[in-house]
């Protein structure tokens, strides 16, 4: 499959089935986020790879009302960074940036070998720091929720995730999200 395949493949299900984790298949995946580009090759992402099944019941516990269906996850990884690991010029700060590349990286090699990945915003950041382990001033980005796609439809899922599951949602068109030489967008008074 090469890397456009990939990126086609690649969807945000949450129906899922389990799929066997073991360490060999986190070192991949942390192998490939390694490789991402950074500022200054600073390199501020951390993981947190969960899959013994007693944390991930603890992490259940700070899954936001809508997420129950994240309880079907065969592994949940932790996505962490904070702002001093990375680039600060002048306004722009880089953590964020360079930790989601790096991430991509990760899920396009998960999609590569059969896997869903589905990074959530709903949960608890300082419940699950607390579970994890991961230091206070650091910022739990995302939880990336991991498992095999399932053609059943979970009873977990709500009656909109349903139809969601079973058809890609709209993407927004190449002319509303890329422009050549210059922006020629609306106006960002409303934002």
């Amino acid at each position: 499959m090469d890397i456009k395949e990939v990126i086609q493949k690649r969807r945000a299900y949450r129906s899922l089935d389990k799929v066997e984790i073991t360490e060999e298949l986190a070192k991949d995946l942390a192998g490939c986020a390694q490789l991402a580009p950074s500022c200054f090759n600073h390199q501020p992402w951390r993981y947190v790879f969960a899959y013994d099944p007693v944390v991930l019941k603890k992490l259940h516990g700070t899954l936001s009302k809508g997420n129950e269906w994240a309880r079907d996850a065969s592994m949940i990884i932790a996505v962490f960074s904070h702002r001093s690991l990375d680039c600060i010029i002048k306004k722009r700060v880089y953590y964020a940036f360079d930790t989601g590349m790096a991430t991509a990286f990760l899920i396009l090699r998960a999609t590569e070998r059969g896997m869903v990945t589905h990074p959530i915003a709903g949960f608890d950041e300082d419940k699950a720091k607390k579970i994890l382990g991961i230091p206070e001033k650091m910022r739990l980005i995302t939880l990336v929720i991991v498992g095999r796609h399932s053609e059943e439809l979970k009873p977990a899922l709500s009656e909109q995730q349903k139809v969601i599951e079973q058809k890609r949602p709209e993407r927004k068109s190449i002319e509303e999200i890329a422009f050549l030489n210059t922006y020629r967008g609306g106006s960002f008074d409303e934002i």
